[in-house]
């Protein structure tokens, strides 16, 4: 009987590939996933340091296993200084101060409370012990489980909440089998106390990432984002009315706004965690982070506000030359003063400089542009030239220029209102004395006073 040898070969091919498909696709993942951490740590080199950052801790605080000294003292406790690092080490030092003071609070108040829950049953007998722990467990777990709904304990406290209900249930209940449970509370304490110190130089002592710092560029960033878009909406607004299509390093900067949209929870998560961190840096004690968030939901309903003006560019029915024409060197005016208040308030904000001299000019020359474009609106008389979807289109775009350039004044006096509350220094320009024919020139920020050399008393102002 004879074999077929390409039924043999098949079966080899077969088998073989089996076996070598499964390997590529393995080593192709693997190597798709060496990317993706190489472009990771490109984006943001600072996910690097903080791994290695986490690393440190972790190996500091695993000293107390490793000596005999410290784990006579410990014992089998020194594990929760691991765990402290494990789960108080975050990627700012505002995360790492919140999670590890509310932490080390926790486990200070659910200890007392649990030694003297455990006196307590004690007193009252076998019997009564067991009924009297679980009913102190149950009242206290249940107390602390409904103040962490509270908005405000919940934003800052809840992992402090969830803590002492976890140290409290361990410390009474391991009091009824245990007479050691003073020694217990010591313990637990002093190793969670060591994890969160390490926690806490590391993260301090060693690059540190300061929430605040992320929060202040953010929002500035944000902003930045905003007038980007209103300087590049005038010509691209232009363009899709001619052919109904975007150059793409225009449509660039037009798209950059969407991320402002999803930015809530990002901003009150960074300014809860810089409402823990020290001075550091520019930001003082008690620096006003709550004004922070107030600038960031005014921008975020002028990015919505944004969003509906970017649909305009989307329109299918373009205005004609003669409606488009009476109203787009208004709109681009009222566009480009709009970017320039915008983004001098994003420089202000992000130098933290006062610079409201020179703010008021574009703030001034935004207003009359966009009253301008008010009026234009009202006293245009339009022909039967002008079809009716074209007129809604335009009045639409000038509408929500109007409305936009109203709104940044809401932003300008927010940010006026943190310059005040975070003493930003001033950005004037500083007094030049120059000699002049009639007399001395001091020029102070945009005035010039004009000096008489006869008459010091004397002067104009132009």
């Amino acid at each position: 009987m004879e074999i077929d040898s390409s039924v043999v070969g098949g079966d080899k091919i077969s088998f073989a590939s089996r076996f070598v498909s499964p390997i590529k696709a393995f080593a192709r993942r693997g190597v798709e996933m060496v990317r993706e951490m190489g472009k990771l740590g490109r984006e943001d080199p600072r996910r690097v340091i903080h791994s290695l950052k986490g690393g440190l801790a972790l190996t500091l605080v695993s000293l107390l296993y490793y000596f005999d000294p410290t784990y006579t003292n410990f014992g089998v406790s020194a594990m929760w200084a691991i765990m402290t690092v494990v789960v108080v080490f975050e990627y700012s030092v505002g995360a790492t101060l919140s999670k590890g003071l509310n932490r080390g609070m926790a486990t200070v108040l659910a200890g007392v409370l649990g030694v003297i829950a455990h006196h307590l049953a004690s007193l009252s007998g076998k019997i009564g012990e067991p009924i009297l722990l679980g009913l102190l467990v149950f009242l206290l777990s249940a107390s602390f489980t409904f103040v962490r709904f509270f908005p405000h304990i919940k934003a800052r406290y809840d992992y402090g909440m969830l803590i002492f209900i976890l140290t409290f249930a361990l410390v009474s209940v391991s009091g009824y089998r245990d007479d050691e449970v003073l020694e217990l509370a010591r313990n637990r304490l002093c190793t969670v106390i060591i994890g969160g110190v390490t926690c806490f130089t590391v993260s301090i002592a060693v690059w540190p990432v300061w929430a605040g710092e992320s929060l202040h560029d953010l929002v500035s960033l944000n902003m930045e984002k905003l007038g980007n878009f209103l300087e590049a909406f005038g010509e691209a607004y232009t363009e899709t009315s001619g052919n109904g299509e975007v150059r793409g390093e225009l449509d660039v900067s037009l798209k950059g706004y969407k991320s402002i949209l999803n930015s809530m929870s990002n901003e009150e998560s960074l300014a809860n965690f810089a409402w823990w961190e020290p001075c550091h840096g520019r930001f003082h004690f008690r620096h006003p982070w709550r004004q922070y968030l107030k600038i960031g939901t005014l921008t975020r309903q002028c990015a919505y506000r944004i969003e509906a003006l970017d649909g305009c560019l989307c329109n299918k029915s373009p205005a004609t030359p003669q409606v488009w024409k009476r109203l787009k060197e208004a709109c681009e005016l009222v566009s480009t003063e709009s970017a320039k208040t915008i983004k001098h308030l994003s420089n202000s904000l992000k130098t933290m400089t006062d610079s409201s001299s020179s703010l008021n000019i574009h703030r001034e020359s935004c207003k009359a542009a966009a009253k301008s474009l008010g009026s234009l609106l009202k006293t245009t008389h339009w022909n039967d030239e002008a079809d009716l979807p074209s007129l809604i289109s335009v009045a639409t775009v000038a509408s929500l220029l109007i409305d936009i350039a109203e709104f940044l004044e809401k932003i300008a006096e927010s940010v006026d209102e943190l310059a005040t509350l975070a003493r930003f220094k001033s950005a004037d320009s500083p007094v030049v004395v120059t000699p002049s024919k009639k007399g001395r020139t001091t020029k102070v920020s945009h005035v010039v006073i004009v000096m008489d050399n006869n008459n010091p008393r004397r002067g104009s102002i132009k």
